[in-house]
């Protein structure tokens, strides 16, 4: 690996015109884990990544088919934890004990039950039987409010109209999704990235709800856990050294296995790294993220 870090920095001196120094970072972490990958074949159409290194004055950023779409799984919750705290700043959501403990419980320990309850509360719907055409088009305008905020934002690339399932959908949640498709919710690691960022600089809703946010996200890489796919151990959590800390969120289903995290640095300097996968063969793969994001982590530029 640091051989293949040297390389990234000698090419701008070979003559030719090259791209910034952490797009070269990231296409070779790509590059070096698909060739490590092999049995089953990790493809590069089954990975998404981007990077934003805040270590300088100003975010620098680079991508891996940043702005294609995946099945986000229980990433997609983070967009519904920062809509919730929208709604609690203007007033239109009583912050109760109640709703504190569904969102924690959604982020920290990503359950489905507490998500269901955060959707319900912010949108103004619940799952249910069928309901009736018109009633359902009402239904459906409703839920998709948090895809209409984050596209009012400026996120292109945002489906957040769908609860997160264990098993299900039933009753109107399936209904809907026949009735009205993308039939599943869909981000980019592009957006993602960017409402981390948002959160992690204090930008998200305001400082101090960004703070919240940021502190249901804490994870201790360091401590073994018996849970092999544990947020905190069983996905960035590998990748990381000894001094460095992790924010993140992860997803993971039987065709998907992502991760968005934010690392700080023993120095204090912060990288956000958030590594989607696609593809059933690889949903248990515990060495593919931390393979990405342990080469971008070592040959990440000077700033």
């Amino acid at each position: 690996m640091k051989h293949a870090c040297l390389l990234l920095l000698l090419l701008p001196a070979l003559g030719r015109a090259q791209p910034p120094p952490l797009q070269l970072a990231v296409d070779a972490a790509v590059k070096e884990t698909c060739a490590e990958c092999t049995t089953p074949a990790l493809k590069p159409d089954q990975l998404g990544v981007t990077v934003v290194d805040l270590r300088g004055p100003t975010p620098v950023r680079a991508s891996y088919r940043g702005g294609e779409k995946f099945y986000p799984a229980s990433v997609i919750k983070l967009f519904f934890l920062a809509y919730a705290h929208r709604l609690m700043e203007d007033g239109k959501l009583a912050d109760t004990p109640e709703l504190r403990r569904g969102m924690r419980d959604m982020i920290v320990d990503s359950y489905n039950e507490a998500t269901s309850y955060v959707v319900d509360a912010v949108t103004g719907t619940t799952s249910g039987p069928e309901l009736p055409a018109a009633e359902l088009a009402v239904w459906h305008e409703k839920r998709g409010v948090v895809t209409r905020y984050f596209q009012g934002l400026g996120y292109p690339d945002v489906n957040a109209q769908r609860k997160p399932w264990g098993e299900g959908p039933y009753g109107r949640e399936k209904q809907d999704l026949t009735a009205n498709p993308p039939a599943r919710n869909f981000l980019t690691t592009n957006d993602t990235a960017r409402l981390l960022e948002e959160i992690a600089t204090g930008h998200c809703v305001t400082p101090a709800r960004s703070a919240q946010m940021l502190e249901l996200m804490a994870r201790d890489p360091f401590t073994p856990t018996k849970d092999p796919d544990d947020q905190a151990t069983g996905f960035t959590g590998p990748a990381l050294s000894p001094g460095m800390k992790l924010w993140s969120k992860a997803g993971w289903v039987s065709w998907a296995r992502h991760d968005a995290a934010l690392i700080e640095l023993p120095g204090g300097g912060r990288v956000i790294i958030v590594v989607f996968t696609d593809g059933r063969e690889h949903a248990n793969n515990r060495v593919i993220i931390p393979a990405v994001v342990r080469r971008i982590l070592a040959c990440l530029p000077q700033r």
